[in-house]
């Protein structure tokens, strides 16, 4: 047991990796060199990457990738995954994210200290959010709503962080509750081998959705991980706890999302099957 655990962790940490890789990378290169052409590219590039890490490891680990989703599988499926493996989870998903925030911070440096003299930013002050977005996450979204870094701007009260928290809840939950559906045991396969497609073209339609009111994280880790690369970089306070102390709503938001998400398909899809067989 102990060694499928550690397996299964040392699969957690590469998924992860990959995951936050894909995304924050894609993340960088839009911000830092307008590569991206449109939310959507950028949307469709971290779907893609959240397909190739559940393919890469879901036949060692079940490819959770994130706290929420461990959160909500140890509370609601824990006949299939242990509950004692949470924790173990979740400290394995953040090491993957830190690993990934420190390769992007290596690869992207040049390109973040050129943004930040373009657009006279002092690292780790006021309104350098707009740089180490490529990192954590800021609401409303700096690349989309370029003023919003200014508390006088009519652009910063459009997402107070109580709606971020709500927004950040409510993308989790839509989330926890496909990945439910399509990895029910009971039920006939929906997606079969096509289901980590579907749940990264999940993950793509709730960024293009969500993405211009918190950068859409769904995800304690993917956020979490980077934030302290970020912190270490230099950012500082600007990092944690963010210029409007806001960075516990990427945690609290996706973790509690995840819970309700698991909850809803439980009491509905769940219970139809269940009543089904009976």
């Amino acid at each position: 047991m102990i060694s499928r655990l550690r397996d299964a962790l040392v699969a957690e940490v590469c998924g992860t990796f990959l995951l936050v890789l894909f995304g924050t990378g894609v993340v960088a290169t839009a911000v830092l060199t307008g590569a991206q052409v449109g939310l959507w590219q950028v949307a469709a590039v971290w779907g893609f990457g959240v397909t190739i890490a559940i393919c890469a490891t879901a036949g060692v680990s079940g490819a959770h990738l994130n706290p929420a989703v461990t959160l909500a599988m140890a509370v609601f499926r824990g006949a299939a995954f242990p509950r004692s493996r949470a924790l173990p989870y979740m400290g394995a998903q953040l090491v993957g994210a830190v690993l990934a925030g420190c390769v992007v911070l290596a690869v992207f440096s040049p390109f973040i200290e050129r943004f930040e003299r373009e657009h006279q930013l002092v690292r780790g002050e006021r309104w350098s959010e707009a740089s180490a977005m490529v990192f954590g996450e800021y609401f409303p979204n700096p690349a989309v709503f370029p003023q919003s870094v200014f508390s006088d701007s009519p652009d910063y009260a459009l997402v107070t962080p109580l709606r971020a928290l709500g927004v950040e809840a409510f993308g989790t939950a839509v989330l926890v509750f496909v990945i439910f559906a399509l990895t029910d045991a009971r039920r006939v396969p929906v997606g079969g081998a096509i289901t980590p497609l579907l749940i990264g073209f999940t993950v793509a339609v709730l960024i293009s959705l969500f993405a211009p009111l918190t950068q859409a994280g769904w995800n304690p880790a993917r956020d979490f991980g980077p934030r302290l690369v970020a912190f270490a970089a230099g950012w500082g306070e600007v990092a944690i706890p963010g210029p409007r102390n806001g960075f516990w709503v990427y945690i609290v938001g996706p973790l509690a999302g995840g819970l309700v998400g698991g909850a809803v398909y439980q009491a509905t899809l769940g219970r139809v099957r269940v009543a089904a067989e009976g």
